[in-house]
């Protein structure tokens, strides 16, 4: 894999801060607007982007601030709720976790009001986290102390799963709210049922750094180890289906993309000079695009177009792949 085939972004567009997470909304904003936050070494902002995939009057990418969030504290990770809308009563509500071990509810009406709820249990560092996808309320987080914890809204653990290692991922079942993936540090991606609390299914061949469920087609299962990239098939069996070397250095983060369901993106670890990205079809051996961003951090895939953004040192880098 050559550095020299490395493509800049698409677009930039610059910050305030550091980005360290940075999140597109997976839900309608109810407007053409997708809302994404990404959060720094302070803040978390909150804004809106159109792009001129979607907007002909656009020149690149339209970003506006909503909101900025005073954190305090920097910011690990980051999950939007459905809740969050900008037609009929403007409504942003996200959930960060922080180096101190805590989870903070964020609300806004981008008015006058503005909440912040923290939320206490976990004893080590917050890996991941994820609202319940169909109706918001509730949150399941992973963390370095081997739990799972799902809470509700007023910050009460309502489950805690235990685990054999550190949690890395959690994704929640799009439709079937009962069922929630968990992936493991040291090898395992379990799939279990929150009514009886118990393991259903489980996946082999880590040790992992991510994993991220296909949302658009269930039974695909993807992650990233050493610097590898595997992909599961669930209905034919607990090993991987493909494992390709990808990233020259260890690979990161794995993420599906929400537009096709054949398209993902893995982030090699921030090396001294710049973060390399890469994307991915499952019907081409070598990837469909290599990026190349100054130590990036974070990595989401937008609603509906096949485009993912990177965070970096005070800017948000995005590129822009065919389907």
């Amino acid at each position: 894999m050559q550095e020299d085939s490395s493509r800049s972004p698409s677009y930039t567009v610059q910050c305030e801060d550091y980005v360290h997470v940075v999140e597109f909304s997976p839900f309608s904003s109810g407007t053409p607007a997708s809302l994404l936050a990404y959060g720094g070494n302070q803040y978390v902002v909150v804004g809106t982007c159109i792009f001129q995939e979607e907007d002909v009057e656009i020149e690149g990418v339209e970003f506006n601030v909503l909101k900025a969030f005073h954190h305090g504290l920097r910011v690990d990770a980051l999950a939007w709720s459905r809740e969050s809308r900008l037609d009929r009563i403007p409504t942003i509500r996200l959930c960060t976790a922080a180096a101190d071990r805590k989870l903070r509810l964020l609300t806004s009406d981008l008015q006058d009001r503005h909440e912040v709820k923290v939320m206490e249990g976990h004893t080590s560092y917050i890996n991941h986290l994820v609202f319940e996808p169909t109706e918001g309320k509730q949150i399941a987080s992973v963390s370095d102390d081997h739990t799972c914890r799902v809470w509700d809204l007023d910050g009460n653990e309502s489950i805690i799963l235990r685990l054999r290692s550190p949690g890395i991922s959690v994704c929640w079942h799009p439709e079937e709210v009962f069922k929630l993936m968990v992936a493991e540090k040291k090898g395992t991606i379990r799939f279990y049922d929150l009514v009886t609390k118990q393991a259903i299914l489980s996946l082999d061949s880590g040790p992992f750094m991510s994993a991220d469920w296909c949302l658009t087609n269930t039974i695909k299962v993807g992650a990233v180890s050493g610097n590898d990239w595997l992909i599961w098939d669930i209905t034919r069996s607990s090993y991987p289906q493909e494992k390709r070397p990808a990233h020259i250095d260890t690979a990161r983060l794995f993420k599906w993309s929400r537009a096709n369901e054949n398209l993902f993106a893995t982030t090699g670890c921030p090396g001294k000079i710049s973060s390399q990205l890469l994307i991915h079809h499952l019907g081409h051996p070598q990837p469909v695009m290599i990026g190349s961003a100054a130590v990036g951090s974070g990595l989401s895939w937008h609603r509906t177009l096949p485009l993912c953004v990177v965070g970096g040192d005070r800017k948000l880098c995005f590129w822009v792949t065919e389907m």
